[in-house]
């Protein structure tokens, strides 16, 4: 079994942590608020929290989980936790992960989960969840060492990435703006406002070189939201509704400096961040 550090505290974190520790390894939380337990569906999770970087060491794999807005503050971990063998695991939600960490070896990741920080050490699933990596050596060496929590390898990570701003490209700015939860954006005008989002995302994507068929995207993403709970929201509703800074430069942001870089228009998602900005403004 491996050493294995997690920064960030949320949801994802917490949901990443509890499963890494459920398959038998040595989990640190390194978390920014102290908190003494960390619970997960009301089960206590076997880790080790942390919120002083000094009390760290180097570890072979170290899995970034914050916010995408919040990811410079995961440096001081970084610093102390990894070595000349380790590999940082970026899970965050848009593109080019890469860019993002200063670390020899970094692995983008895409979490697919429904979980919601509920309070201070306390995460709720709202679905099983599962991570997609590049299908390389690292990315199949995570798989391995992942046990129970579920990481699918993928030949072709840039497009698998699209794939996964399509649903986030609507469903997190509409939520957020709106206030809503999954059950309220799957019906009625919501419904119809969203599969424009998510067509329009698509077409940029395409035109960013993803390889897809529009229509079968479409109406993936649509079934899946149909099979959710629809007393679930998105990262960016949560955010909002905590009051925390949302990540909305990274998702609908990303959409529209993509649409821009190759001269394709994207009106829906550019008056989705203009609102958001404008959000972020007055709180």
């Amino acid at each position: 079994m491996a050493d294995v550090a997690v920064v960030g505290g949320g949801a994802i974190g917490g949901w990443l942590a509890a499963g890494l520790a459920a398959a038998g390894h040595d989990v640190t939380l390194c978390v920014r608020t102290p908190v003494e337990q960390l619970f997960v569906d009301d089960v206590e999770v076997p880790l080790r929290i942390t919120a002083d970087p000094t009390e760290v060491g180097p570890v072979p794999w170290v899995l970034v989980a914050t916010k995408a807005q919040d990811t410079a503050s995961a440096q001081p971990w970084l610093d102390r936790l990894l070595g000349g063998d380790s590999t940082v695991v970026v899970v965050q939600n848009g593109l080019d992960h890469e860019e993002r960490v200063q670390a020899r070896s970094v692995l983008p990741a895409l979490a697919y989960a429904a979980v919601e920080r509920i309070g201070p050490g306390r995460v709720r699933k709202h679905s099983l969840g599962w991570l997609e990596v590049p299908d390389t050596d690292r990315g199949r060496a995570f798989a391995e060492l992942a046990g129970e929590l579920k990481v699918n390898t993928v030949a072709d990570f840039r497009t698998s990435a699209w794939r996964k701003l399509y649903a986030n490209s609507a469903a997190n700015p509409i939520t957020a703006l709106t206030l809503s939860r999954m059950g309220q954006l799957i019906t009625g005008e919501l419904r119809d406002l969203a599969a424009r989002v998510l067509r329009e995302t698509i077409e940029v994507s395409v035109a960013d070189g993803a390889d897809v068929d529009a229509d079968a995207e479409l109406a993936t993403v649509l079934e899946r939201w149909a099979s959710m709970d629809p007393a679930g929201g998105s990262s960016m509703l949560y955010d909002r509704m905590a009051g925390r800074p949302m990540e909305h430069e990274y998702i609908t942001g990303a959409v529209v400096r993509y649409a821009e870089r190759h001269g394709h228009p994207a009106p829906l998602n550019h008056t989705l961040l203009t609102l958001l900005r404008a959000l972020d403004q007055n709180h």
